[in-house]
């Protein structure tokens, strides 16, 4: 589900954090580059590349004199040992008064000019010197403190007038590029307002089923992907329902149909006993025969459609028990046989197994493979062979098959076939069902935790397969 979820921040919010981290890695990445090449190493980490010269204007603080003398504290002489740094002090004649750590090849006096020459920064194979000068009571020394590493420093000359010139020219490429970087995210808002604006007039259509379908690309893919889906699902939506409605509609006035055919010969026929009672035996015999029957009918299909209903709210009451199938549906198809209605139609029965013991409701399943077999049989031929089978699988499931070489269906009434809405087309003759019989088998099945499927082809017959 999370893997679903990524890309869902706005696109204008998405954008902005994008040239926010930008902004961010550059400043880090400017900074650091900057620390990195202005900052030298020294004992407590690194430091401003200004450090060395900082460092020797302030060791005279550890400088005094003392009776013409010179005196360095402790302090100033333990930096020096603990940098790696070197001190020579001079006089004012250029000779050398005091040194520390001093390298061999530093000279031990100096001439006027080398004095004068003399300048920070200082650079050598070996180390970088920078200079001082300490002065109390009238007495003045000079000092050179040396730094273990190569120092860069770098003056820029420019020409004043020529700067002053070009200052108003520098604030008009700022203000330009200002400019520039202002429309360029007023041309970005716009843009993004835009698609914004399509995405919502997207979505009002879809609620007024107008929408049409976008080509899903550029930044806003994910969006449209969603409102195409949600637009066929929808449509998808709507057709299934408006098929169920008319369905629903046409099986309702079959119901209605259906029930008023046996009413019909009922009422005719308990009028003439109620306005004839002096009817002979005989004849009131058969017209109470033929007032059972179209009662019995009219119970079925009120009990079919108490039943449906039933299996669909899950109010029906089960009562599972363990069963020997092969036996039980041998004896199911020696019953229909043996009804007067099929007792000459070829049904025929077989199992790869002696015994096949299963968890089933007996009532309901017996219902399920009933309506199965006889849609087998009202819907073909009186030549068609039905054949019942059981298969039992080393997969824990049981597969029952029944299947016949009559007339087949067509794709589209196969996928209709298990609507309780829906009456087949092959009928041969007029049926008294009431077009539930599939819609219930199926629903039992489901009930018993299985499955039915059915494959057809016209001319060919039908095969539906139980798998509990």
């Amino acid at each position: 589900m999370e893997n679903k979820r990524k890309h869902t921040m706005n696109p204008f919010i998405r954008t902005v954090v994008f040239f926010a981290i930008l902004l961010v890695l550059l400043l880090a990445g400017f900074i650091g580059l900057r620390f990195l090449i202005f900052s030298i190493p020294e004992p407590e980490g690194l430091s401003p590349a200004s450090w060395p010269a900082t460092f020797a204007d302030n060791f005279s603080l550890w400088m005094s004199e003392k009776d013409g003398e010179l005196a360095i504290d402790d302090i100033g002489l333990e930096r020096l040992d603990s940098y790696g740094l070197w001190l020579q002090v001079i006089d004012e004649s250029g000779q050398e008064v005091f040194s520390q750590n001093k390298p061999e090849t530093v000279p031990q006096s100096y001439t006027a000019s080398q004095l004068v020459s003399a300048e920070d920064g200082a650079d050598t194979e070996e180390y970088t010197v920078y200079t001082g000068t300490f002065s109390q009571n009238g007495c003045t020394w000079s000092y050179f403190v040396g730094f273990p590493y190569a120092i860069g420093e770098t003056v820029i000359y420019y020409n004043g007038e020529v700067v002053s010139r070009l200052q108003p020219l520098a604030k008009g490429l700022i203000l330009a590029g200002l400019l520039c970087i202002g429309l360029l995210i007023l041309g970005y808002g716009l843009w993004l307002s835009r698609k914004l604006s399509m995405i919502s007039l997207g979505i009002r259509d879809l609620s007024l089923r107008t929408y049409k379908p976008v080509k899903e690309k550029g930044v806003f893919k994910n969006i449209y992907q969603a409102l195409n889906k949600i637009d066929g699902d929808i449509r998808r939506s709507d057709k299934l329902a408006a098929e169920t409605d008319q369905a629903r509609n046409e099986w309702i006035a079959n119901i209605t149909h259906d029930l008023k055919t046996p009413l019909s010969p009922i009422k005719g026929y308990g009028e003439l006993l109620a306005e004839h009672p002096e009817t002979e035996a005989k004849n009131a015999r058969a017209y109470g025969t033929i007032i059972l029957k179209n009662v019995r009918h009219t119970e079925a299909l009120i009990n079919d459609l108490k039943l449906t209903y039933q299996l669909d709210s899950g109010t029906l009451p089960c009562h599972f028990q363990e069963v020997e199938l092969v036996r039980y549906i041998r004896e199911l198809v020696i019953d229909m046989i043996n009804d007067p209605a099929f007792s000459k139609r070829n049904v025929s029965f077989d199992s790869d197994a002696a015994e096949v013991i299963h968890s089933i409701d007996p009532q309901l399943f017996r219902r399920a493979l009933q309506n199965l077999i006889t849609n087998a049989l009202v819907h073909n031929p009186e030549d068609t062979a039905v054949e019942i089978s059981i298969q039992s699988r080393m997969d824990d499931q049981v597969h029952i098959f029944i299947r016949d070489n009559g007339v087949g269906m067509e794709k589209d009434e196969i996928e209709k076939l298990f609507s309780r809405y829906y009456r087949g087309t092959n009928t041969r003759e007029k049926s008294e069902g009431t077009g539930l019989g599939l819609a219930i088998a199926r629903q039992i099945i489901t009930l018993h935790g299985g499955e039915i499927t059915v494959k057809s082809q016209p001319g060919k017959g039908t095969e539906f397969k139980i798998s509990i």
